[in-house]
């Protein structure tokens, strides 16, 4: 009699043990459970940093990806992060809607005892003491490199500049500008005649560049904080029969798109790399999960792009 009590015990141990695998993230196979919430899957550039993501994933058969799109909305975004976490994820990667938005996030995740790594969007100090790992450029290094080169192309004449900057609030925004105009306030010869918000949107960086170009004929170049406003301004030069050699126009990001313009009316790009920040964002997080010490702070450099060495970034 005790003989069968003590199989049907075993029996019930070895059914139970699978249940307990699910509720610690994992299954039955061992896959671990990583959980990224993006914020706009509509965005092109953002989108190849999902592609980035989905990469870590077919490369690590023992990690389970649970993606969720925020949508450009922080109220979306929270509510799929606590979506992901009931659903028993390990880890919570993230590229915030808006860094200023963050701390609800950050509440959950230290409640849940999830571990939080912040991707792309680096969040104000008060914020970021909470968080684990950020996986990103210095966004200031981009704007420095950018107006270099744009000063260097100037040369002694110098000229009027205009800038084209990312949405407001955003860090990269904010950071990529103060690059361009920490380097400009260098040069007396260069005079920033023009700023207005494209939004990161080729539209509407076409749209304010044909204004620009109507309203002032001596702009000289236009520095964009990104390569869609970058493509838009050059469609405005094209619309509007201004010639290549007549107006410098700068991007960011050394988009697939955006190569297909440098040396064709984009005169310069500075790469970042969405793929390396979203493959190494969930790196990040399985390395955490498996107990690695990390850095908190993982940096991936920017690189300048020119007609010179395109090659090496198609």
């Amino acid at each position: 009699m005790l003989k069968r009590l003590s199989v049907t015990a075993l029996i019930v141990l070895c059914l139970a043990s699978p249940l307990a695998v699910f509720a610690n993230g994992e299954k039955e196979s061992g896959v671990i459970k990583i959980g990224a919430a993006m914020a706009d899957s509509s965005d092109k550039w953002l989108s190849y940093l999902e592609d980035g993501v989905r990469a870590f994933g077919k490369d690590h058969a023992d990690v389970e990806l649970l993606m969720t799109d925020g949508k450009a909305d922080p109220a979306i975004q929270l509510s799929s992060v606590e979506t992901l976490l009931t659903k028993g994820v390990k880890a919570i990667v993230i590229v915030p809607v808006d860094i200023s938005a963050i701390g609800p996030v950050i509440t959950k995740c230290k409640e849940a005892k999830v571990p939080l790594i912040v991707v792309n969007r680096l969040p104000e100090e008060k914020f970021l003491k909470d968080v684990d790992v950020y996986v990103g450029s210095e966004s200031i290094q981009a704007g420095l490199m950018q107006g270099e080169w744009v000063a260097k192309a100037l040369g002694a004449a110098g000229g009027n500049v205009g800038i084209l900057t990312g949405k407001s609030g955003h860090e990269a925004a904010i950071m990529r500008t103060q690059g361009n105009k920490d380097v400009f306030a260098k040069n007396t010869n260069i005079k920033i005649v023009m700023e207005a918000e494209g939004k990161w949107d080729r539209a509407q960086g076409m749209q304010i560049a044909e204004n620009w170009f109507q309203a002032n004929k001596d702009l000289k170049a236009i520095v964009a904080n990104n390569d869609e406003m970058a493509i838009g301004a050059v469609l405005a030069a094209r619309s509007l029969n201004i010639k290549d050699e007549d107006i410098i126009i700068a991007g960011v990001d050394a988009t697939p798109d955006a190569l297909e313009y440098l040396g064709k009316g984009l005169d310069v790009t500075v790469f970042q790399s969405a793929h390396g920040q979203g493959y190494g964002g969930v790196e990040a997080a399985y390395k955490m999960i498996k107990k690695e010490k990390l850095e908190k702070m993982q940096w991936i450099p920017y690189e300048l792009v020119t007609t010179e060495n395109m090659a090496n970034y198609k």
